[in-house]
């Protein structure tokens, strides 16, 4: 029998990657590929890229280089790029990065065990030739689904395959293979969106909203448990407009209460809100459904007034202050996480004061901070009123200290409250999980102070008793452990 074709799968970027490199696992595996962790051991390393922001290209090319060096030295053979920034530049990564022996688009994830067969052959695959996928889909929502099955959407593959088709896969099987054995996993809810800030190029390389059917997204989520998984985290580009396509905008609403009811699953979060999109039926389900965390990642992206209209965005400080107050007066101590932009075309030293205001005003769980820089194709990059590299640096350092400020007094405030921590490493190093105000890798971790009895998956209950910058120590209550919800048995 002829050894099994090796591919690893690196995966760059955001969550919505991670769901795709998942997908394409399903399918390398269900096509006879075995499946390895490093790339070294791999004929053919796929790399996932991430093509949102300089940063991020510039850590993508770093990693097919780094997985080129590996050619010649072992088992590696090819390195193939695909992801965001395949998909958003093809041909011109391809010239530029001849290192890469192949770069594909969001098309080719279809038939990907070909392509990479074809490559791994000797052959010469075309590279992808980029497109606005914006006119793919039918301008109305209303009009799209009818039309998704003609287009190429990672993440949305079905999730009722029929059994066989994957190993170990049963009748709910998605056409996924898990690249980990955290108890936590991503669901795409949605791809796509139709909003148009003027700083962000998505749109047009993931194109027009569209959203998942229901069955598919619970499907996946009751497979999903079966594989152990704890905690699932529903993606996309925009979670507030799930369901306009489907002709109900309210959809997430009375689809949050049936993920909560998978046997298996401890918790459900949602990530990517948009302020301007909230309503309170929303507000109302995020805040007192079991097992639904009350967790806000809202777009704020600023707060003064005329950046924001710069930026194509809606709101301002009192109003965003004002959806907050709402938040925390059904759920006090909900979790809250957003972004920044500083440094954007126009902005002036009142509008920092101003989103200083907001900033001190909020207390937001965790802040990202970004200094502006032109993305090409994007109505932001053809502004005038630029300011200095030296003046965005600034600024960006300014915001940022801030923010590492206002977090960890946050953070304080949780001192002497008593969290569910879902346990997510149990090594020498201790005991780490989160919290419900805590998504995974972006917003800190809680370290339990004793660990007896604690395994991977475990949900426990403990008090706070201390803080490390963003991060919680805290303390597993007694019986904790051994309460029904929680026990071993009930694990398993």
């Amino acid at each position: 029998m002829p050894e099994r074709r090796t591919v690893a799968l690196v995966t760059l970027g955001c969550a919505r990657n991670e769901v795709d490199s998942e997908e394409l696992a399903g399918r390398l595996e269900a096509d006879g590929w075995a499946l390895v962790e490093d790339a070294e051991d791999a004929d053919v390393a796929v790399v996932n890229t991430c093509g949102f922001v300089e940063a991020a290209k510039k850590d993508s090319v770093d990693a097919l280089l780094e997985a080129n060096d590996l050619k010649g030295h072992g088992r590696t053979q090819a390195v193939v790029a695909v992801g965001c920034m395949a998909e958003r530049y093809g041909k011109e990564l391809a010239e530029a990065l001849p290192e890469a022996d192949g770069v594909l688009g969001f098309d080719d994830y279809s038939d990907i065990s070909d392509r990479l067969q074809t490559i791994l052959n000797g052959g010469i695959h075309a590279s992808h030739t980029p497109r606005d996928r914006r006119k793919l889909l039918p301008i109305s929502p209303a009009e799209r689904q009818e039309s998704a099955a003609e287009v190429a959407l990672p993440g949305h593959a079905p999730a009722d395959l029929p059994e066989g088709l994957a190993p170990a896969s049963g009748p709910r099987a998605p056409l996924r293979r898990r690249l980990d054995g955290s108890p936590v996993a991503s669901v795409k809810l949605a791809s796509g969106c139709d909003r148009r800030c003027s700083f962000c190029a998505i749109p047009s390389f993931r194109g027009s909203f569209i959203s998942r059917r229901p069955s598919d997204v619970l499907n996946e989520t009751r497979w999903l448990a079966e594989q152990g998984v704890k905690e699932i985290m529903l993606v996309s580009e925009n979670n507030t407009s799930y369901g306009k396509d489907l002709g109900d905008i309210r959809l997430l609403e009375s689809l949050l209460p049936e993920l909560a009811e998978v046997d298996g699953i401890e918790r459900v979060r949602v990530s990517y809100l948009q302020p301007a999109e909230m309503r309170p039926g929303l507000i109302d389900v995020l805040t007192s459904t079991p097992k639904i965390a009350p967790y806000f990642d809202l777009s704020f992206q600023h707060s003064a007034p005329g950046v924001l209209r710069a930026m194509r965005r809606f709101g301002d400080t009192d109003r965003f202050l004002e959806l907050l107050d709402t938040i925390r007066g059904k759920a006090p101590e909900a979790g809250v996480r957003s972004n920044f932009i500083v440094g954007f075309p126009g902005e002036s030293e009142a509008d920092l004061a101003e989103l200083e205001r907001f900033l001190n005003g909020a207390r937001l769980d965790a802040i990202g901070v970004f200094g502006y820089s032109d993305e090409e194709g994007t109505e932001a990059a053809t502004y005038d009123d630029k300011l200095d590299e030296d003046v965005v640096a600034e600024r960006l350092a300014h915001i940022s200290r801030l923010a590492e400020e206002l977090v960890s007094q946050r953070a304080e405030d949780r001192v002497g409250q008593t969290v569910r921590v879902l346990v997510e490493s149990v090594d020498e190093d201790g005991v780490y999980g989160r919290a419900e105000h805590q998504a995974p890798e972006t917003d800190g971790q809680v370290l339990l102070t004793s660990g007896a009895g604690l395994r991977t998956g475990r949900m426990v209950e403990a008090k706070v008793v201390g803080t490390e910058g963003v991060d919680l120590v805290a303390e597993p209550l007694q019986g904790s452990l051994t309460s029904p919800a929680w026990s071993e048995e009930a694990g398993r």
